[in-house]
């Protein structure tokens, strides 16, 4: 069996599945593009030995930054772990936030690495973040969901496709052809309060030296795309202050949670679970049922 668990940062997700994979005999696969990262820790909610509370947890701490890694090599190792713990009849619990990761990893995604037009991303290299995000969303908006505005890389990387090829990225295949069966919980909560979840969430992160990692990684910051830390290289070189690149750090967080709700609920069939007024213990029965139930109509 197979429960794929999505929702927004911060909505409480890794501690659903943890509970999940010990009611059920499972096993989690760590379905987020930063937690497959050794080096990026604290700035990627990456769960602790203790969190994990004895479930074996997958794609987590894989890859050093600077090792080549795509959301191709992320769908070929997550179908390979689940061919692996299927075979042991044991439960997968597919669990994260990077959409398109996740649903490239269960639906007929096919990337056969077409040619990008390199010379027209150059001519690019004057436009700010903002300006090469409008004109992804402008050709390609479904590509351009997947991605933060200040995704440099990867945004120049959809425009020189679609620059090359004259079809945008999110055609390459069928992608609304499941290859496996599962049951789908996306978890939500009240605007507000997933909000001040996300606020406080900065600040713990900051209490237990997400500062301090991202000093440590200033060899690697042009390497890197990630909330919480782009905004602290800018303040460790003097272009923000530490009170702005904070604020930064929260409102791109929250803007990443709109979005990743946005992109959910028209990607994928999911049950929402609305969390707002319940307890860990309630949210837990209430994914259980909505597995029993689907477990019936197949």
């Amino acid at each position: 069996m197979i429960v794929v668990l999505v929702g927004p940062t911060a909505v409480g997700k890794s501690s659903l599945a943890v509970a999940l994979a010990q009611r059920l005999n499972g096993e989690v696969i760590s379905g987020d593009s930063v937690q497959i990262y050794k080096e990026l820790t604290i700035g990627s909610a990456k769960p602790s030995v203790a969190d994990q509370d004895g479930v074996v947890h997958h794609l987590i701490d894989v890859y050093e930054i600077g090792q080549p890694y795509s959301v191709a090599d992320f769908q070929r190792e997550v179908r390979a772990k689940i061919e692996d713990i299927t075979r042991r009849n044991k439960t997968v619990i597919l669990c994260g936030g990077t959409g398109f990761y996740v649903k490239a990893a269960l639906y007929d995604y096919v990337f056969d690495h077409a040619a990008r037009d390199h010379d027209y991303e150059a001519t690019l290299a004057g436009h700010s973040n903002a300006e090469l995000y409008a004109m992804l969303e402008a050709v390609d908006p479904l590509t351009a969901l997947k991605f933060h505005p200040n995704n440099r890389i990867r945004v120049l990387r959809a425009l020189g496709y679609y620059h090359a090829n004259q079809q945008v990225i999110s055609a390459q295949s069928n992608k609304e052809q499941p290859l496996y069966t599962f049951i789908g919980i996306g978890l939500t909560m009240d605007r507000a309060r997933l909000y001040a979840r996300i606020d406080a969430r900065v600040d713990a992160m900051l209490e237990a030296g997400l500062l301090e990692e991202v000093q440590g990684l200033n060899k690697y910051q042009d390497q890197i795309q990630a909330i919480g830390y782009n905004e602290l290289f800018d303040y460790e070189a003097n272009r923000l202050s530490y009170e702005e690149a904070v604020a930064l750090i929260k409102q791109r967080s929250r803007q990443l949670a709109k979005r990743q709700f946005t992109w959910f609920r028209h990607q994928m069939p999911l049950a929402w679970i609305d969390t707002t007024s319940m307890s860990n213990e309630e949210v837990l029965h209430q994914a259980l049922q909505v597995i029993e139930t689907a477990k019936k109509v197949r």
